[in-house]
């Protein structure tokens, strides 16, 4: 086995592809990275494809890359330490080869030799599931990182730790939750075929790698069996084993009856969050009084000598006066995962369910945000129903424009007086 690459290319593709070996295992060859330079076919000139393979018992990731290959052939070596040389080769054309039981790796003068693991005893990769359907990368990467704020962190509870990936007709919804707060995003996707439907788990962790990853152009191709989930774009290819257990349903807990409703500036309320939060020790809240009169939100956090406090502009609708407080934390991951110039805000009271949405207007909707069916995609219709999580798979009209986005928290009750 022999071939010629770019020190650049090969550095990421074994980057993408280590990125799914485990730590630690009892097997040794699951530390390694199959290098297969007979996989994508070549030429007679000797240009062809490297192929690029990793994986450990939960997940695996495949990359194919463009190579020189005098000589085809396959070798197994340790990944970690194949990066680590990646990382230090000098800049510029990089020869790599199989020379008896040891893989040298050798650039601008710099020659480095690996130890070959044993072939025969590496496992197959899983296949790829059946292809779904497809979602735009940099869509698809952003609603990931937009829910997985709220995915549980406790390994205790897996399927919290988990995000809800649901298909119903050309709407994908992903949703996490860790009983404290509850994001949801829906995208726009492309079924393979009609009436294309699922609703699995998969972890936030590997969810929010995998996305991250993959690129910022171009389609992902979404594939679900039973047991797992695939996502191929552009020569990479990746599976992960799906968690086991279902999320709570949020439909309900986002239908909110009679809400008072603020409007505020989102860059302005999330720097009076981190600015007041300096004083909120441990999990002190940071307390939010709106005035209908004022039209202004006050923030305040701390105790007794050591308080902060911001005022700003704010418009308040369906109740003259409202304090509610939250978890500052939870607080500033909710306002980050948004980018619109202002927010709104649906409010029950201290202690309930508080709903943030875009306050921005939809391109062709009126003042309220209304859809093009006279629904708002981030509140609530006439009847009190959640037009964002109705419909099948969470999905309703108003949950099928490009980043719908809603985030729910539970206000805490207000400590300070």
């Amino acid at each position: 086995m022999e071939f010629r690459i770019e020190r650049s290319a090969l550095t990421e593709a074994v980057s993408w592809a280590a990125r799914v070996l485990p730590v630690r295992s009892p097997v040794p060859v699951l530390g390694g990275l199959l290098l297969d330079t007979g996989a994508g076919g070549g030429d007679e000139a000797g240009h062809g494809r490297l192929r690029i393979s990793g994986l450990d018992y939960e997940a695996s990731a495949r990359i194919d890359v463009e190579a020189e290959v005098p000589r085809p052939g396959k070798v197994l070596v340790m990944g970690r330490r194949l990066l680590d040389i990646c990382k230090v080769l000098p800049d510029g054309p990089v020869e790599c080869a199989v020379e008896g039981s040891r893989f040298t790796v050798s650039g601008d003068g710099a020659r480095f030799g690996l130890s070959v693991l044993p072939l025969d005893d590496y496992p197959a990769l899983p296949p790829l599931p059946r292809v779904r359907g497809a979602v735009d990368a940099e869509l698809f990467a952003a609603a990931v990182a937009d829910v997985a704020v709220a995915a549980g962190r406790d390994d205790t509870l897996p399927a919290l730790t988990g995000i809800r990936l649901g298909l119903d007709g050309d709407t994908m919804t992903l949703a996490a939750t860790d009983r404290y707060r509850f994001a949801v995003r829906t995208v726009p996707w492309k079924a393979t075929a009609p009436g294309e439907s699922a609703d699995v788990l998969v972890s936030a962790r590997r969810l929010t790698e995998i996305a991250r990853s993959l690129g910022r152009s171009g389609l992902v191709s979404v594939a679900l069996d039973a047991g797992s989930a695939g996502f191929e774009h552009a020569g990479m290819r990746t599976t992960v084993r799906l968690l086991e257990g279902r999320l709570p349903r949020h439909e309900k807990l986002f239908a909110m009856e009679d809400p008072a409703v603020a409007v505020l500036d989102r860059a302005r309320l999330t720097e009076a969050v981190k600015r007041v939060s300096v004083v909120a020790d441990g999990d002190s809240p940071v307390q939010m009084t709106f005035s209908r009169t004022d039209a202004a939100v006050t923030l305040r956090a701390g105790y007794e000598d050591d308080v902060a406090s911001q005022r700003l502009p704010a418009a308040l609708e369906g109740a003259e006066e409202l304090t509610v407080a939250f978890n500052p934390g939870y607080l500033a991951d909710a306002l980050a995962a948004f980018t619109g110039p202002s927010l709104r805000l649906q409010l029950l009271g201290a202690g309930q369910r508080a709903l943030i949405t875009d306050g921005t207007p939809t391109s062709g909707a009126g003042p309220d945000r209304a859809g093009p069916d006279g629904t708002d995609p981030g509140g609530t219709d006439p009847d009190g129903t959640d037009p964002g999580g109705t419909g099948p798979g969470g999905t309703g009209p108003g949950g099928t424009g490009p980043g719908t986005h809603r985030h729910l928290l539970m206000s805490v009750r207000p400590q300070l007086v």
